[in-house]
């Protein structure tokens, strides 16, 4: 039998998942285009880290690069500040000296820092297809359908959405909206305890992982507190019954690289090194973070490690570029920091911010050029910034 009459006798037809990852269809709503105005230096010249360097300091203080912690090093290299998107963003909006914010990250974090920046400001994405498979996993059509299903089954009122950090705009504003409030990995609980304060069940959006994490280890409910909300199937696949008996309603959610994590991981990892500690992100599923000895933000790992004794031994739960830079940084401390599973795996969207994609836009901005600039409009950004600002309120 040939390819195509395999092909015929099992009707297969390239979706548009299959197209877009092939790069012969695009996706406006998920990748924001593959294609710069422009041609990008060869990731082969010699000259890059020198061009970067030359091209930043001519932009002065008119130019803030901001370096998430998942970036390669040869981005990071470059960056003013580096953290989780958060901080990025409000790190941002504590320079309104500068014209223009580089977000060395995804799409939704550099939406976030035009939010929370000035008017005046010019937030830039190296390139415009870095976005998270994860955000893109919940869209506002889906999300306003949610909201249907949950009024129809008579519970909407009683419903209190809260949106992790790692969501579009959209998703955010939605949250605005509805009388909710965002949160990060670090202050999930205490967003969740001002939820259930407001109303008597959570819709958390878009990660199933955290917040079964949060609901479960953190604040003591059960599993059966937790019901799972699927967008691609009627109702979210949930009987009237089962949403009015949830406490926590889970949206179809999670992080392409945190989920990866299994059980077997860990206890392979034990097999292999006695006394290990296995460090993970609440964004790994629930078994994986039950079977840890430390779970926490990447600023947790990261202090975790910082007052780690020398000599100890880790398995860490996170993306493999922070992990490796760690590993860097800690060895002459004799800290045995080790990537938690046995294949590698980059957030690949992170990584599709590389050095010749910022040298590209740090030169096009010198020449006086705005390339790949993030806007997000004033009605999404007004009730995107409610949520966020509800946060940031928290006690």
């Amino acid at each position: 039998m040939t390819t195509a009459q395999a092909r015929q006798e099992l009707d297969v037809q390239p979706t548009p998942l299959a197209l877009l990852l092939l790069g012969r269809e695009a996706d406006p709503k998920s990748e924001r285009g593959v294609e710069c105005p422009g041609d990008l230096p060869s990731p082969s010249d010699p000259d890059l880290v020198e061009r970067a360097r030359a091209a930043k300091e001519k932009l002065g203080d008119k130019v803030f690069v901001l370096g998430h912690h998942y970036q390669r090093d040869e981005v990071i290299q470059f960056a003013d500040v580096t953290g989780d998107s958060f901080k990025l963003a409000r790190d941002a909006a504590a320079k309104p000296e500068a014209e223009y914010i580089v977000f060395c990250g995804v799409h939704f974090m550099a939406e976030s820092a035009d939010i929370l920046t000035g008017d005046d400001q010019k937030v830039v994405l190296p390139d415009l297809a870095a976005g998270c498979s994860m955000a893109d996993m919940a869209t506002a059509e889906q999300v306003a359908e949610c909201w249907d299903v949950l009024t129809e089954a008579g519970i909407a009122e009683q419903v209190v959405p809260v949106s992790y950090m790692n969501s579009s705009a959209d998703i955010k504003a939605f949250t605005g909206k509805h009388g909710g409030t965002i949160c990060t990995s670090s202050n999930a609980e205490r967003a969740l305890d001002w939820a259930f304060e407001q109303g008597e069940k959570v819709l958390f959006l878009p990660d199933q992982h955290l917040g079964r994490n949060t609901a479960v280890r953190d604040m003591g409910m059960s599993l059966d507190d937790c019901v799972l909300y699927n967008p691609h199937k009627p109702n979210g696949g949930l009987t009237v019954e089962e949403l009015r008996a949830a406490k926590m309603i889970l949206w179809r959610g999670h992080c392409s690289v945190h989920g990866r994590f299994s059980l077997d991981s860990v206890n392979d990892v034990r097999e292999r090194i006695p006394g290990v500690n296995v460090l993970v992100h609440p964004e790994c599923r629930h078994e994986v973070v039950a079977a840890a000895d430390y779970v926490g933000s990447t600023e947790y790992i990261i202090n975790t490690l910082e007052a780690a004794p020398a000599g100890s031994s880790w398995a860490i739960g996170t993306e493999l570029n922070l992990v490796r830079r760690l590993a860097n940084r800690f060895a002459d401390q004799g800290k045995e920091i080790v990537f938690l599973d046995k294949t590698v795996c980059f957030c690949s969207t992170m990584n599709r911010i590389d050095l010749p994609h910022l040298v590209w836009t740090l030169e096009s901005l010198a020449e006086g050029n705005l390339v790949n600039q993030i806007q997000v409009d004033k009605e999404t950004e007004s009730f995107a910034k409610l949520a966020l600002e509800r946060m940031l309120a928290l006690p």
